[in-house]
């Protein structure tokens, strides 16, 4: 018999590192856990009301969780533009090469866990300020 248990391991606890925090076109991104021998990261992603991730495509997959709120992804599948309204608890993939983005329509800040492999992490860590902006990326 399997359990649905599971225990909550702190980033720091489990590889030596601090949890690290990030800032990327005005959301807060924080490493919650580096798995190195496969490079599996995790990533909490808080996203402003109103804020948006631009459509883009890379070559690593991505799994999305969202904890809180509602996040409104758009991604381009091989039968055409979906827009999926994705709400505490849903899961959401995205397959290497499909172009996606998403956002908060509400007044609420959205809440996801990201799963992304190293080099989309390296993305995050190169990129990412470490202190918060001053004001609201542009449009």
């Amino acid at each position: 018999m399997m359990s649905n248990s599971f225990v909550n391991v702190h980033a720091a606890e489990e590889t030596g590192d601090e949890a690290k925090r990030y800032f990327v076109l005005g959301e807060r991104i924080e490493r919650r856990l580096r798995i190195r021998g496969n490079w599996l990261n995790l990533f909490d992603v808080t996203v402003p009301s109103g804020s948006r991730t631009p459509k883009h495509a890379h070559a690593s997959p991505e799994v999305f969780r969202v904890l809180e709120g509602c996040l409104t992804i758009w991604r381009l599948t091989d039968n055409g533009p979906e827009e999926i309204e994705a709400g505490a608890g849903d899961i959401v993939a995205i397959p290497p090469f499909m172009v996606h983005g998403y956002f908060n329509r509400r007044t609420v800040p959205v809440v996801f866990s990201a799963v992304v492999d190293r080099d989309m992490a390296e993305f995050i860590e190169a990129e990412g300020a470490t202190e918060p902006p001053k004001a609201s990326p542009s449009a």
